[in-house]
């Protein structure tokens, strides 16, 4: 199994495509296994050399007992890539993904070539904050199903949720939350919480200076667009793109122009 050993824990990881294309590290977000890239990975491959990892804390990597942090779950990728000979990546992160991708640049910068950073923030504020601790709670109280209907509330926006045939969808995926073989364990989830609470680099993203795509939704309740912009006010070679009528998870809700508008991106930096 595809496992190696970074920075004290055991991390799970795939890849896909063709050895000789440039390396892209593909980082997911809060509650999320690598396997939620697949609508992306399955175009990504075409054109690099796609690295998924289990974050600390999910699927089949290890998820120790306490708080995790970004710059923690950072060194974990920086090991990875070590392990994997790869000197320089370019690097996408999805939500708690793009935290993870920020403290990759600014703790270990001759390994990222350059960023997407998919609804990302750079500190939380009180409502952010009780956000996460909502999500702990709900994990701690609710059935799988509930519990995946709150995500859904969270992530999609009122458009996919008008559209009957992705509300279909989207109970379909409830139904079958109950499925999955590697649940989340609480502790796993507090730990990956924590680190996104306290996650806090506006400071710091000053020095970042690799062509950063900062991209996201317009109707994203979960990490409003200020928390975009406060980012690309701060990184000295940054784009924002925000989709029209898209909510956290506009990455599904725009899946072939999300692939294509990324794919050239990272192909043209």
């Amino acid at each position: 199994m595809p496992f190696v050993q970074t920075n004290g824990i055991n991390f799970y990881y795939e890849e896909r495509g063709l050895n000789a294309a440039p390396p892209l590290l593909m980082i997911m977000g809060i509650t999320a296994a690598g396997s939620v890239w697949e609508p992306h990975a399955a175009y990504f491959e075409k054109h690099f050399r796609c690295i998924i990892g289990d974050n600390r804390g999910v699927g089949q990597t290890d998820k120790p007992e306490g708080d995790y942090s970004t710059a923690m779950m950072a060194d974990d990728y920086a090991g990875l890539l070590d392990q994997l000979n790869v000197e320089n990546a370019h690097v996408i992160g999805c939500s708690m993904g793009s935290t993870i991708a920020q403290q990759l640049a600014i703790r270990h910068p001759k390994k990222v070539k350059s960023l997407v950073l998919m609804c990302p923030w750079a500190r939380c504020d009180n409502a952010a904050k009780g956000i996460f601790q909502h999500i702990v709670n709900c994990k701690a109280k609710f059935s799988p199903e509930e519990f995946s209907l709150y995500i859904q509330l969270l992530i999609y926006s009122k458009a996919s949720w008008d559209n009957e045939k992705f509300a279909a969808e989207l109970e379909e995926g409830r139904k079958n939350a109950h499925l999955d073989p590697n649940p989340q364990p609480l502790h796993g989830l507090k730990g990956q919480a924590a680190a996104c609470i306290n996650h806090s680099v506006l400071a710091e993203l000053g020095s970042v200076l690799q062509p950063t795509l900062v991209i996201g939704g317009k109707e994203d309740i979960f990490t409003p667009e200020w928390m975009a912009n406060e980012i690309v006010a701060t990184m000295p070679n940054t784009e924002l793109f925000l989709y029209e009528k898209a909510g956290h998870a506009f990455h599904f809700e725009n899946v072939e122009d999300f692939n294509s508008r990324v794919t050239d991106w990272f192909l043209s930096h």
